[in-house]
């Protein structure tokens, strides 16, 4: 898996709400203490010691803290071309990630290293070299995780956001009252049950509009947004573009890479 040389690391804190970002590098982000609120293209997640973040590159997101929380950053380059899956695949197919014992240690020993000087040094890039690879590797590790009680109810959800989901239909289908299925979102998912919804339905649109020619309209009702109109002021809030920004913006990537990755001749 590819890296920088050199990655950059980081001691920072979030204490007010940032507006939409991405970038071309990858990131990790990685508490040492206190709560932070992250969304990454849509999905919401709460970091604190016990977990982390690993941000794509180009992924849209924003953050939110408590003025006392401190965050070890590492940016780095982060290759996903192969076809076959890798550690990088693993790590970036699931954005929020468990912090286990092992993992905690190597970031309580790189949030010493690095202290609150902000980026790297020469002397720290040394360190990070051998660093960075077992973290990588600690934050790949799958734990295992209790059944949810969401499980056929988000499942279910999936297969067709654009039905008129609420959530009286929701706790319904899920056989619980609707108090306890705002619980469980929050506990699960970080979310309420319409956030997660309009997460969900965001998400779709997005790849919609980045990998086909379905007409914005009849896209907006299919993912479950009311019509066009709705679903432009939903982008606009997540990524400060309108749908139709959007999808030239990926037709133009996509252009690039191919005309910077031309097919290989045999």
């Amino acid at each position: 898996m590819p890296i920088l040389p050199s990655p950059a690391v980081h001691v920072r804190n979030y204490s007010q709400p940032s507006a939409p970002d991405r970038h071309d590098f990858a990131q990790l982000v990685l508490p040492l203490s206190g709560v932070l609120a992250l969304e990454i293209e849509g999905r919401a997640g709460r970091l604190d010691p016990l977990r982390g973040a690993v941000i794509a590159p180009g992924a849209w997101h924003a953050q939110d803290g408590a003025r006392d929380n401190r965050n070890l950053i590492v940016d780095l380059d982060i290759d996903t071309s192969a076809a076959t899956p890798d550690l990088a695949e693993r790590l970036l197919e699931r954005p929020f990630r468990p912090l286990d014992p092992a993992a905690r240690k190597l970031v309580e020993f790189m949030a010493i290293l690095a202290g609150e000087g902000g980026a790297a040094t020469n002397s720290l890039a040394s360190a990070l070299a051998l660093w960075l690879p077992l973290l990588l590797d600690r934050l790949a590790q799958e734990m295992p995780r209790p059944r949810s009680r969401l499980a056929a109810l988000l499942a279910q959800i999936e297969l067709d956001p654009g039905q008129p989901w609420q959530t009286e239909t929701m706790a319904r289908s899920a056989g619980l009252s609707v108090s306890r299925l705002h619980a469980l979102f929050r506990e699960e998912q970080g979310a309420s049950p319409h956030a997660w919804l309009l997460a969900l339905r965001l998400a779709r649109a997005r790849d919609w509009l980045a990998h086909g020619d379905e007409s914005i309209a009849v896209l907006a009702l299919r993912a479950g947004f009311g019509d066009q109109s709705a679903l432009t002021r939903a982008l606009r809030d997540a990524t400060g573009m309108t749908p139709a920004a959007y999808r030239r913006e990926h037709r133009e990537q996509r252009e690039r890479h191919a005309q910077e990755n031309p097919p290989k001749t045999q």
